[in-house]
């Protein structure tokens, strides 16, 4: 009966878009202790979200597919320089950096301008630019995940933590109020939970496209890292992190 109650009110909240807990006893024929405890379970599960009186339609979104490197490349270009720009100003002379392998900190290198500064970087990509372009860097051992241009796993894992970073840039697949910053990746996902571990200070750089998104793992909660985004998401995840939103 449970399940039934659950795929109906479901049904229901598809159709409207929202709904109060005085439609459903009606509609269900349920006490309203009932539906509200249904209400919450759903709401924990990201199936919708509980609201005062009622329930409003989910605006997660799970990603069931990850592009590869050069496909993200070409997506959301200008937003992601944008965000690049703002991030790499970050970086002093002085700094000891982790940058995370990822299409939008690729595009911080060109930007960056404090020559002084250190580097360490799981991103294959990132290491040989980095390098050309003169810096100081040196890169994770571990294994290479041609999909995303990164070392990732145990082992990258295990070299960060004999390191401590004044700043760390991380990449994201998604980022969500209850599931905080996640990617499909376990290997991927451990890393990155390596290196804002090790951080002083850890940015996420995560276009608005990314907003709602759920993906496989989670890596982070979001209170962990400030966030640099191109457009102002909901008020709720204002309250939850530090947003920097760039013009």
């Amino acid at each position: 009966m449970t399940q039934q109650r659950h795929e109906e009110i479901l049904r229901i909240l598809n159709e409207r878009g929202t709904v109060s807990v005085t439609d459903l006893t009606e509609a269900l024929g349920s006490s309203e202790s009932t539906i509200r405890r249904d209400l919450l379970a759903l709401d924990k599960l990201g199936k919708l979200t509980k609201v005062h009186g009622g329930a409003t339609k989910s605006d997660h979104q799970f990603l069931h597919y990850e592009a590869d490197f050069e496909e993200k490349i070409q997506t959301n270009v200008e937003e992601k320089k944008r965000i690049a720009a703002y991030c790499a100003q970050q970086i002093q002379e002085t700094d000891f950096v982790y940058l995370d392998a990822g299409t939008t900190t690729l595009l911080m290198i060109d930007f960056i301008t404090a020559m002084g500064a250190q580097f360490i970087t799981n991103g294959l990509s990132h290491a040989r630019e980095l390098a050309r372009r003169g810096f100081d860097v040196a890169m994770l051992g571990g294994e290479v995940k041609a999909a995303t241009d990164a070392v990732v796993g145990v082992a990258a894992a295990r070299n960060l933590e004999s390191y401590n970073f004044s700043k760390a840039f991380i990449g994201t697949n998604g980022v969500d109020v209850k599931r905080g910053f996640s990617t499909p990746d376990p290997d991927e996902a451990f890393v990155k939970k390596t290196a804002i571990d090790r951080a002083f200070v850890s940015y996420v750089l995560a276009d608005s496209s990314k907003f709602g998104k759920v993906s496989s793992v989670t890596f982070s909660s979001l209170e962990h890292s400030a966030v640099v985004t191109d457009a102002r998401p909901a008020e709720v995840y204002e309250e939850q992190t530090v947003i920097k939103v760039v013009d």
